[in-house]
């Protein structure tokens, strides 16, 4: 099946749509600086400085990286983007992007955001999915004590019961209100715990329609197997499947544990095999889009191609609402607003949360943008592209 990239891609008129020319120029100048890893490595190196001397840096944060990446503080704050999106055909997926309240606490409110931005979801429908992060609900080491098939103190347990009510508590808030949600993937060694306990709900909240989706991270050799196997668990017990596929986010952390620990790492040897992974799995999803409902989360071009070719192929509806296109809010707006302007699905995670607490993940993009191949470079491409075609200059 041949991947070549159709026009409709290439349309930047319609990707930057929404982009003013000063909002397109500081965002040209933003990817300048993130495709320079030197520069990047820098600005992180003295962010990470700062907070660990509780040195005040939102100024600086919000109006360079944050503005781009996230929609806004509050939920209430991320409404401008949201409708605005909305109105081009690119829903959202409402993303509580704090990250490290590692404390009972914190998970508990963590938890209670989740249920606050489900009950936001129910009057904003262009909002398409709710998300939780398992490790915002609970602690790791529970979750690898459980994966690990390990015996739990009392207050272990204690623990363990709660981060399985939090789950179901949200997890049927959605399936009341009609909201599916994506449950995100973590560490190997703490997935089969999130595994066991989404593969529960799946069996009790979509039975109708898939309204909680699991994720799998295919740079994970062993995914696929686990896909099958879990399609026969949904034939045999009558449940539907949703999955959010993606590449994966812990490369690094995964191969040096698997050798500090003399492990095989569960990790695909070089990227070409974690492509081929990736791919294989909107195959199968193709094959079974009866009972699996897919959210593709990719910023890869030949693999979104590979699904709207998919899509052609099997005659499926190019709006059918088990298949979702998703892409971050602030990255490969090409892909995500000329999917939309072809009538398909597609949501743009939109991450919100005070700007402090949101630096890890905003770290993240980053170092995401200058460490994937091409990436940054790609998208200062096309901004170029559409600068030149509205006659904006650099300045």
């Amino acid at each position: 099946m041949t991947t070549t990239k159709p026009s409709f891609l290439d349309n930047t008129q319609v990707a930057f749509a929404l982009q003013s020319d000063k909002e397109l120029r500081k965002s040209y100048h933003l990817f300048k600086l993130i495709d320079n890893p030197f520069l990047t490595q820098v600005g992180i190196g003295l962010l990470n400085v700062a907070l660990k001397l509780h040195i005040p840096v939102e100024w600086a944060v919000k109006p360079l990286i944050f503005n781009h990446f996230c929609g806004g503080v509050t939920q209430e704050d991320c409404l401008p983007v949201i409708q605005k999106m909305g109105n081009s055909g690119v829903l959202s997926v409402l993303d509580y992007a704090v990250e490290g309240d590692s404390d009972q606490a914190g998970y508990q409110a963590t938890y209670q955001y989740t249920i606050n931005t489900l009950d936001f979801i129910k009057e904003h429908r262009q909002i398409a999915f709710a998300v939780f992060k398992p490790t915002g609900f609970g602690a790791m080491n529970i979750y690898q004590k459980v994966s690990e098939n390990k015996s739990l103190t009392k207050d272990e347990q204690k623990q363990w019961e709660n981060i399985k009510l939090r789950y179901r508590n949200v997890c049927q808030k959605a399936h009341q209100y009609d909201i599916p949600i994506l449950i995100d993937a973590e560490e190997s060694w703490i997935q089969p715990a999130v595994d066991e306990l989404v593969e529960q709900l799946m069996r009790e909240f979509n039975k109708q329609k898939p309204i909680v989706y699991n994720t799998l991270q295919m740079y994970r050799h062993d995914r696929m197997p686990y896909l099958k196997s879990l399609l026969d668990k949904a034939e045999q017990d009558d449940f539907f499947i949703g999955v959010k596929i993606v590449r994966g986010a812990y490369m690094e952390k995964e191969n040096k544990r698997a050798k500090e620990m003399g492990y095989p790492s569960p990790i695909c040897p070089n990227k070409q095999a974690t492509d081929e992974n990736y791919d294989a799995a909107l195959q199968f999803v193709g094959q079974h889009i009866d009972r699996i409902a897919v959210f593709a989360g990719t910023h890869n071009q030949q693999s979104v191609l590979l699904l709207t070719q998919i899509m052609q192929q099997k005659q499926i509806p190019h709006n059918t609402p088990t298949i979702f296109f998703g892409q971050l809010y602030g990255m490969s707006d090409h892909l995500s607003f000329n999917l939309a302007n072809e009538q398909y699905n597609v949501a743009k995670y939109l991450p919100f949360g005070p700007v402090k607490k949101t630096i890890p993940y905003l770290v993240r993009r980053a170092q995401e943008n200058t460490s994937i191949k091409g990436q940054s470079g790609r998208e200062l491409m096309l901004i170029g592209q559409e600068m030149k075609r509205r006659g904006i200059s650099l300045f």
